[in-house]
C-alpha cells in the first residue's frame, strides 16, 4: 500500500506540472491529431474516467465481492449462512479471520477509490469544484466503511511521500469526513442556488443520472448515518450533525426515488454469482428466526425456499460443516439480487436514523414512532410488497426458535423478544430494538452496515457461534468487533501501522472494540 501511496501522489504532481508547463508551449509544436489537455478538460474527460472505478469498488460489483464483504459483513451480520466448510471449517465465519479474505475489502477500497479520488481533487479542486464534491461524498462512504471495519485508517494523510504515512484514528477520520462532507454539500448547495446545469450527467453511474440535489439528499443522509454512528461516544456532536442534516435546505432521502444505487447494465450481481452458481451463501438462521417468525412479506423477495424442506431455512454461522452437500439444498438469494443494482443507502434507513434520533429527544421533523412506521412503509413500497400499515401494528407475532434439520446441536431458541408495534409504554431500550430490527431488515442485503449498527447496538440479537476457532482472541457471546490490519500494511508501511496500534484499545485482533462500538446499554 505504501507503494500505491507514493505513486498517486507522484502521478497527481507530475500531471500538475506537466500542465503548467504546457501553457508555455508553442501551439504549433502540439500535436494536431491528439487531445491536448485543454480540449480533454474542457469534456472534463481527465475528470471523469476516474469515477467509474469509484462508483464499483465501494460495494464491490465484481465477484472480489465475496471476501469484500460477503464473507465479512454479510455473515457477521447475521444476514446470510455458508453451506461450504471454507479452509477446513477455520475461516471468518468460525472467527479464524483469514487474512488473505480481509485484504480485499482495503485494496479496493485505496486502489478503487482513494487513489482516484486523489487524482480528482488534484485535478478539479478550485477549478471544476462539482466534481471535487461529488468525489469526497462517494470517497467518505467508501472510507467509513473501511473505519468501521479496521478502526484507525489513512485518510487524511493519503499521498502523502513520507517514509511512514501515519493513520488516522477513527476518531480523527470521522471528524475528517464530517468536514468533507461539510465541503461537499455546501459546494453542490451554491450550485443548486445558482441553477447551474449538472455537469456529471453521463458519468454518474448511479439511479441520481449527475442530479446534484439528489447527491446533496445522499450526503446529508450519509452525515446522519455517521453522525447516529458516535451517539455513544461522543453525543453532543452526534446531536448536531444529525439535526444539521435534517435541517439542510436540500434535506435527505424522503422517497424511494432518492435511494443511492449503483446501475451496472453490463454486470451480474456478485451475490447472484456467488448464491446461484458458486453455492457458497445461503440464508442465515437469524434471518429465518426473524422474517418467518415475523410472517414478514418481504422474505419471498430477499430469497427462494428450501429445496429439500418445507418453507424457507437458514443456515447458522459458525458451526461444524461436514460436508457442502448438508445444507447447499437450504434457502437461496432472492429476486432481490437479480438485479444490476447495487444500493448504497435505502430512504428506509434514513426514516428509521430519525426515529432513533427522535428517540434521543433531538429534533428530526417528526415523532420516533411516525418515523418509525415510515421506515417500514418505505421499506415495504420499495420490495413492491403491500400491508405495511397492518404489520406495523402487530403487537403479537415474535421471532421463531431455530432448528436445523441436519444436526440438532444447532438448534436455538428464538433470542429476539420484541413485538412489531410501536409500543410508548415501553422503555427507550425496547424501542431502539424495534427500530433497529427493522433497519436491519430493510437493509438487506448490506451486511457491512448492518454489522456495523450491530456492534453499536447489540441489536437485533445473533445466534452465536458453537466453533469458535479464534483461539481465544473473540468472545463468541460478544462476536467480531474488528478486522486486523492487512498484510500489505504491516510489509509495505510498517511505520503507520505502528501509530495505528497506538490508537487502538486493545491488540490488533478481531476481538478489539473500534472507538464508537462502546459497550453498555444504549441509553
Amino acid at each position: 500500500m505504501k507503494n500505491i501511496l507514493l505513486k498517486t501522489a507522484f502521478f497527481g504532481a507530475s500531471f500538475l506540472m506537466l500542465a503548467a508547463c504546457k501553457k508555455t508551449l508553442d501551439p504549433k509544436n502540439e500535436n494536431p491529431y491528439g487531445a491536448s489537455s485543454e480540449l480533454l478538460s474542457q469534456d472534463f474527460n481527465n475528470i471523469k474516467s476516474l469515477f467509474s472505478p469509484m462508483f464499483n469498488n465501494v460495494i464491490s460489483t465484481a465477484t472480489s465481492y465475496q471476501t469484500q464483504q460477503g464473507l465479512q459483513g454479510d455473515v457477521w451480520a447475521g444476514y446470510m449462512g455458508t453451506p461450504t466448510d471454507f479452509r477446513g471449517g477455520s475461516n471468518n465465519t468460525t472467527y479464524d479471520l483469514v487474512d488473505g479474505w480481509n485484504n480485499t475489502c482495503w485494496n479496493l477500497a485505496y486502489t478503487g477509490v482513494m487513489a482516484n479520488a486523489l487524482k480528482i481533487e488534484q485535478r478539479a479542486k478550485g477549478k471544476y469544484d462539482q466534481f471535487y464534491a461529488l468525489s469526497l461524498i462517494i470517497k467518505v462512504e467508501a472510507m467509513h466503511r473501511i473505519a468501521d471495519s479496521f478502526g484507525p485508517v489513512v485518510y487524511s494523510k493519503y499521498g502523502t511521500t513520507a517514509a511512514i504515512i501515519p493513520y488516522d484514528s477513527q476518531e480523527e477520520a470521522y471528524n475528517a469526513m464530517f468536514a468533507d462532507l461539510d465541503n461537499a454539500i455546501t459546494i453542490l448547495t451554491n450550485k443548486i442556488n445558482a441553477k447551474e446545469a449538472s455537469t456529471f450527467v453521463g458519468t454518474d453511474i448511479t439511479a441520481y443520472a449527475g442530479n446534484y440535489t439528489k447527491w446533496v439528499m445522499f450526503a446529508n443522509s450519509l452525515r446522519l448515518r455517521l453522525a447516529m454512528r458516535i451517539v455513544k461516544v461522543n453525543p453532543a456532536l452526534a446531536k448536531t450533525q444529525a439535526e444539521k442534516s435534517v435541517a439542510h435546505p436540500v434535506g435527505v432521502l424522503v422517497a424511494n426515488a432518492d435511494v443511492c444505487k449503483v446501475i451496472s447494465p453490463n454486470v451480474t450481481n456478485p451475490l447472484s454469482t456467488i448464491s446461484g452458481s458458486w453455492d457458497d451463501i445461503r440464508m442465515s438462521a437469524d434471518m429465518e428466526s426473524i422474517l418467518v417468525g415475523y410472517a414478514d412479506p418481504r422474505v419471498a423477495g430477499y430469497f427462494l425456499k428450501s429445496s429439500a424442506y418445507p418453507d424457507y431455512k437458514g443456515i447458522r454461522t459458525g458451526i461444524q460443516i461436514n460436508a457442502k452437500s448438508d445444507r447447499v439444498s437450504f434457502s437461496k438469494i432472492g429476486a432481490v439480487i437479480e438485479n444490476k443494482e447495487t444500493v448504497w443507502m435505502t430512504t428506509a434507513e434514513v426514516y428509521f436514523l430519525r426515529a432513533e434520533g427522535a428517540l434521543r429527544g433531538w429534533n428530526m421533523n417528526g415523532t420516533a414512532k411516525g418515523l418509525y412506521e415510515a421506515g417500514i412503509a418505505s421499506s415495504f413500497e420499495q420490495r413492491g410488497v403491500s400491508g405495511a400499515a397492518t404489520y406495523a401494528a402487530d403487537n403479537v407475532k415474535l421471532p421463531k426458535a431455530y432448528v436445523d434439520p441436519v444436526s440438532a446441536v444447532n438448534n436455538a431458541a428464538a433470542l429476539n423478544n420484541v413485538t412489531i408495534a410501536w409500543d410508548a409504554a415501553a422503555s427507550n431500550e425496547v424501542n431502539l430494538q424495534k427500530i433497529i430490527t427493522q433497519k436491519w431488515i430493510a437493509a438487506f442485503p448490506d451486511g457491512q452496515e448492518a454489522w456495523s449498527e450491530y456492534r453499536r447496538t447489540g441489536y437485533p440479537k445473533i445466534f452465536p457461534v458453537i466453533k469458535n476457532t479464534s483461539g481465544g482472541k473473540i468472545d463468541s457471546a460478544t462476536g467480531i468487533r474488528r478486522i486486523n490490519f492487512v498484510e500489505s500494511e504491516r510489509s509495505g508501511n510498517p511505520g503507520g501501522v505502528a501509530t495505528a496500534l497506538t490508537k487502538l484499545s486493545g491488540p490488533d485482533n478481531g476481538g478489539t472494540r473500534l472507538w464508537w462500538d462502546v459497550a453498555g446499554p444504549n441509553f
